[in-house]
């Protein structure tokens, strides 16, 4: 008798798979796509001819696989979606990523001496939230306060407790009522553009630090970067990026002697106060300005301590195969018709994703479109991005795993009619 917690019908599914004819052909799909939990299903047929006599040499037909179907990987990012594909991902963003900081995949070595920083940039607040907060390996209360006051609505704002790393707890607004719902959805629809005026703001800023008109700007320094989206338990997205400075063309040239990593540095302290986003007023919400968070990380990556060329690639790729799934919110599209109260989601989810429904019939927000992106409670960008002189392409790093799957590993060819030009297996 099956074990309770196991399916019969799968049971039974799985039985028949193996004791059927096809099998060690499906196995040998399964195998070829890695794993994948999602694979894509192709149909048709391939014509190999000779250019020159018109001769067909073979053809390959999925009506003779199993099920009459190829099965390719989906190659998703999205580790909640196909865990398979998603660490294929991960590694090639891990080797995009350390080949901008210290060479390979057709990047100098030399690259490893130019200026490069490490940079976080933050949301600002929109409320207090529950958080964990350590400080020598000491974890420390959430939010202390002697003789707290309560909020408008008769809640105390203070809370004692020393979270674990799991507690549910954490992101949660101390209270719902006063936390800034609006204001997080429409930041992390801005963050996009807000990273975009930061980046020229950057430039304009470093072109001013060289004495150059902005330009002039590119026939001396490039700036290069690559940038990884990261929610907060909060719902909001911050961003990670590793930024460079080039000579004139990318990694190939150094860059000019007065382009140092302090420039760079007060250059990114400049941008992140610089910039901002103007929201329209809509409906009874007034007009306002979204600007990054006091937060502001900047730190060197060294090749040896705790932030080396290997732990920042490490983290970056690691947050390039997740999404707003991480903060509880669902991996799908969300049907303005769904029922809210229905979705297995914590509350604080659920409020945001009632904000962007609700932010998102206002004809003064529709370009944000907030009702289509309400399931990554508004952000709307690429999670992962570099500007084009970084280092190599994840085009690149596919096809060259290719070429090697093609030149390393023993295929065989397929028998075909020399007559008919069918194929011949299994005949």
């Amino acid at each position: 008798m099956p074990a309770p917690h196991l399916n019969p019908h799968a049971i039974t599914g799985m039985i028949t798979r193996i004791n059927s004819p096809g099998f060690y052909r499906w196995a040998a799909q399964i195998r070829a796509t890695g794993g994948c939990r999602q694979p894509i299903h192709l149909r048709g047929r391939v014509d190999h001819i000779d250019r020159a006599t018109g001769r067909l040499l073979h053809r390959y037909t999925t009506a003779r696989e199993p099920g009459g179907v190829l099965r390719v990987p989906c190659k998703t990012r999205r580790a909640s979606r196909c865990p398979a594909c998603a660490e294929v991902y991960r590694a090639d963003t891990y080797q995009l990523i350390r080949a901008g900081l210290v060479g390979g995949k057709g990047v100098p070595e030399t690259v490893a001496d130019h200026p490069c920083l490490f940079v976080t940039l933050t949301a600002p607040s929109f409320g207090a939230v529950h958080t964990r907060r350590d400080h020598d390996g000491t974890v420390l209360p959430c939010h202390p306060r002697r003789d707290a006051e309560r909020c408008p609505h008769g809640r105390v704002m203070s809370c004692t407790a020393q979270h674990a790393p799991d507690d549910p707890r954490l992101g949660e607004p101390l209270c719902p009522d006063c936390y800034d719902y609006t204001g997080s959805v429409l930041f992390n629809a801005s963050a996009p553009l807000l990273w975009k005026r930061f980046a020229d703001s950057l430039r304009r800023h470093l072109a001013k630090l060289g004495g150059l008109p902005l330009s002039d700007l590119p026939g001396h320094l490039t700036v290069s970067f690559a940038k990884v989206a990261e929610y907060q338990r909060r719902g909001v997205v911050h961003f990670h990026a590793v930024i460079r400075l080039d000579g004139p063309g990318g990694p190939t040239a150094p860059p000019p002697p007065w382009a140092t990593a302090e420039v760079l540095a007060d250059a990114v302290r400049h941008a992140a106060s610089a910039v901002s986003v103007r929201i329209p007023a809509a409906g009874d919400h007034p007009a306002r300005d979204l600007t990054w968070g006091e937060q502001l990380d900047i730190r060197p990556i060294t090749m040896t301590g705790d932030l080396t060329d290997q732990a920042v690639a490490g983290y970056i790729a690691k947050y390039a195969t997740k999404a707003a799934e991480c903060v509880g919110t669902l991996d799908r599209r969300i049907n303005p018709l769904d029922d809210l109260t229905a979705l297995p989601i914590r509350e604080h989810t659920r409020r945001l994703i009632a904000t962007c429904l609700r932010l998102g019939s206002y004809e003064e927000l529709a370009d944000l479109r907030l009702a289509h992106w309400a399931h990554m409670l508004g952000f709307r960008g690429h999670f992962s991005t570099r500007s084009r002189r970084y280092s190599t392409t994840l085009t690149a790093l596919r096809r060259a795993r290719e070429r090697f799957v093609h030149t390393e590993e023993v295929t065989g060819s397929i028998p075909v009619s020399p007559t008919t030009g069918e194929d011949l297996r299994g005949a």
